[in-house]
This record gives C-alpha cells, structure tokens and sequence, in this order.
C-alpha cells in the first residue's frame, strides 16, 4: 500500500530535506524550499536487484564521428555548434508568446521535408490548434505526426513504439507522472519527466526537443537541476511586441555557448535575419550628438551596434543613470573613468545609455563606444556616421586589446564605415584593409582627440 509523505525541495538545486530551510544547504540561497506530498510504495527498495556493472578504461572507449544533421535553420545550426547531434536533450525556454512553439513547428517542418520522422506531442494546445497554426507556416509532409497527451507513461509508450527520429515536447511544465501524486509543473514531476525523456533520448538514440517555461526572473520554471540533466538550454529572448527575436545558447555540450542566432517574427512565421549588423543600424540618425557605432562579438559572429548617451544636468541632488541593453554597474564605472582621467564633472549629470536594437550585449570591448558616446552628449558635438569603434576602458583610462579585431574591422568595411577607432596594442601590419582608416589609441584621452 503508498504512504504519503511530505518533502521539501530547493527549487534551484533540487535538495530534498524533511524539513523546511531558509538556507539551502547545496546551493546555499535563500527562501527557495516548497513543500510537496509524494506517494512511496511501501518494501519498493527490497524488490531492487543490484546489477553487476564494471568501469571501463578510457584507452579502451571507442570513438564515433559525430553525425550532426541540420534543423532546416542556419541561425538555430549555429547556436547548436553546426547542427543537431542525435541522441540530444536540448531545452528551449523563454518568454510567454516569445515564439517558442512556432520556431519549434517550423523546424518540424524542415526535418519532415528531409523525411525525417517528428513527432510533435502538446501538452498545451489541441491538435486543431496546431493545425491552424500550421497552415500558416506552411506545407508539411506525412513525415510529421501530432500527439496531445500530458500523461508521461503514455508518451514513452509511443515513442518506443512509434521511434520517430525526433520529438518535440511542447511543454514539460504540462507532463506528469502517475507514480508521483504531486500536481504537473512541480519539482518532482519535472524532474521526473524530464529524466525520462533523457533516457528515452540516450537509449533509443532520439533527439528531443523539450519547451520550458519562465519564471518573472527569466529563468526556466522548476528546479535549477533540470538545466543540468539536459545537453543544450537555449533562451528565445526578445520583447513579443517587437518583430525580432534573439535565440541564445546558455549551455551546449557540443558546441559554443557565445553565439546567437537572429529572427524576425513574420505572419508566416519566424524568418532568419542573415546580417544582424545592418538590422541594429537601420533607422541610425545623423548628425546627432550622443550616437555612436561600436562592434561586439558573439561567438565567431561580429555585430554592429549603435550606442546611444544622453547626458544633461540633473534637477536633484542624486543624479540618475540609466543603461538598456548593457550593465548599469559598468556605465557607472566609466563614467568615473571620465571624471578623473578627463577632469569632467559628470556627478552632476543624469546619465542614460541604450544599446539600439533590443539587444543585450556585455562584451568589454563595448566601454569604448559607451564612453564616446557619454562625450559625445556631453560636449554637444557629432562623430563622424562613417566612424566606428571598440575597445576595453581599464580604470588608468587605458585602452585595452579586444579579441578577433580583424573580423570586426572586415565586418566594418563591408557595411561602408571608413574610419576604425580599436586599440593600439591590437593593431598590426596584417590589419590592414583597404577602404578603412584604421586609428590605433592607447588611452581615451587620444580617442576623444581623434574622433571629437
């Protein structure tokens, strides 16, 4: 007979005490303990039989040449480190009405038009909803098949049965199991179906797409384990009433976790944007004070992106200081590089900067671009629309090498820009291309000769 019996799980790490705790003592944050009744079979343990396993030597593991196939998609082949690897759990999350569900039947269709067998299983919709929003899309082949159940013991039947070469799990927040008596979208239930599907994925060679919710804070709703069980976890980021999307890859165990991949929501669907650089650029004003063009790299891929400053004098005694798309902590710094390596006096003045375009770039070699465009606000004058800039800014005021500046300086000439404001140290013979004035600088007091 099951005996009820009530666990309290970390939301983050997945603990499981007695008790509850203020303090997870894995991941050691705080307040992140629920209460869940799960049912135990009772004398479960003594029917288990141990099997006999050996370790085996690493000299004697036999390799196999990875066999990718492509999604249909070159941006989601990217992120995925050059296409889909067989046998993988990957995690897409995001935003409600991000796109999630569309990007995913649209690859549906991709692979069915390669006639490799999908199968789509909806927890969330019914199957004449998705045939609406299929028809939209577009023609899919036979090669695609519909399933919308929630229990996880019917769906590992037919997937074992059925075998298709890929499935697509659209939500794991909606599967449950009926050997736990917890609700579905618990802990225990999500880490349960989530396990499964791993299995599944591992044993019969199946790659598996799994569609996660988020919490308000941006992450995956449920534990914080269930980005470790999986291979890849991809974020679907982007304002849903904007027209573009970014895909990012936060955790991939067969490729890079730098790059991104670039979308544009269409009435037909998600369409790839191939020249990211030019799509942050449109719309560029000219002749305005506080706009310069700086380069960022993700992954192997240089964008140019416009950063913007607006800086006057501020009606209180705290001045503000504003940043959208970067980190406000890092604005701040330098501005305090400003003030004391140029004698500015900027702790009187609101400060806001934006990094145009919607999106979210940390990358060092941005601070040249932030701190020209703070100046170029500050003292009322333009820089030159041609010109474009990177760089780190160190707290001496120095200007600091940046990785791959050829790429970002042949990204630059291949959109018109004629003027290159990079680092000094990353300058060399080999740099140089025709069409493009490349200006090396040591520190930022030469950067505002140069440019302002």
């Amino acid at each position: 007979m099951a005996r009820a019996k009530t666990i309290y799980f970390c939301q983050e790490c997945g603990y499981e005490s007695s008790k509850w705790m203020g303090q997870c003592p894995g991941c050691r944050q705080w307040n992140t303990f629920v209460e869940e009744t799960v049912e135990r079979k009772a004398g479960a343990s003594a029917d288990k039989q141990i099997r006999a396993v050996r370790p085996v030597a690493l000299a004697d593991i036999e390799m196999k040449r990875e066999e990718r196939f492509t999604s249909g998609f070159p941006e989601l082949d990217r992120v995925l480190g050059g296409g889909i690897v067989p046998a993988s759990l990957v995690l897409v999350g995001g935003d409600p009405g991000i796109g999630k569900s569309t990007l995913l039947l649209q690859v549906c269709q991709k692979l069915s038009g390669q006639r490799i067998s999908v199968l789509y299983i909806s927890g969330e919709e019914s199957l004449t909803q998705i045939k609406l929003r299929a028809q939209r899309i577009g023609e899919f082949t036979d090669s695609l098949t519909l399933l919308c159940e929630t229990n996880l013991e019917t769906i590992d039947g037919v997937i074992r049965r059925e075998k298709p070469q890929a499935v697509i799990i659209d939500s794991i927040q909606t599967m449950y199991s009926e050997n736990i008596s917890s609700s579905p979208g618990s802990v225990s239930q999500v880490r349960e179906a989530t396990g499964a599907f791993m299995q599944l994925a591992k044993v019969l060679g199946i790659t598996i797409f799994i569609v996660g919710h988020v919490t308000k804070e941006g992450v995956v709703a449920g534990p914080r384990v269930l980005e470790h069980m999986v291979d890849t976890v991809l974020y679907f980021e982007g304002d849903r009433h904007a027209a573009y999307r970014i895909l990012r890859g936060v955790k991939n165990r067969f490729g890079s976790t730098n790059e991104i991949g670039v979308f544009e929501m269409r009435e037909r669907g998600l369409a790839e944007v191939t020249n990211p650089s030019e799509y942050m650029l449109s719309g560029k004003p000219k002749d305005a004070s506080g706009s310069v063009v700086a380069c960022a790299m993700e992954g192997t891929r240089p964008i140019l992106l416009e950063v913007q400053a607006l800086v006057c004098r501020s009606n209180f005694g705290f001045p503000r200081r504003t940043a959208d798309g970067t980190d406000t902590n890092r604005v701040n710094l330098l501005m305090a590089v400003l003030e004391k390596r140029l004698n500015l006096r900027l702790s009187e003045c609101d400060a806001y900067v934006n990094i145009a375009g919607g999106i979210k770039m940390n990358e060092p070699a941005l601070d040249l671009g932030i701190v020209l465009a703070i100046l170029s606000s500050y003292k009322e004058c333009c820089v030159d629309e041609k010109t474009i800039c990177f760089g780190e800014v160190g707290l001496s005021g120095e200007v600091r090498a940046v990785n791959m500046a050829k790429q970002r300086i042949l990204e630059a000439r291949k959109l018109g820009f004629t003027t290159c404001i990079l680092p000094k140290v990353s300058l060399d013979a080999q740099m140089q291309a025709d069409g493009i004035h490349l200006i090396g600088v040591e520190n930022v007091q030469q950067a505002v000769r140069k440019i302002l």
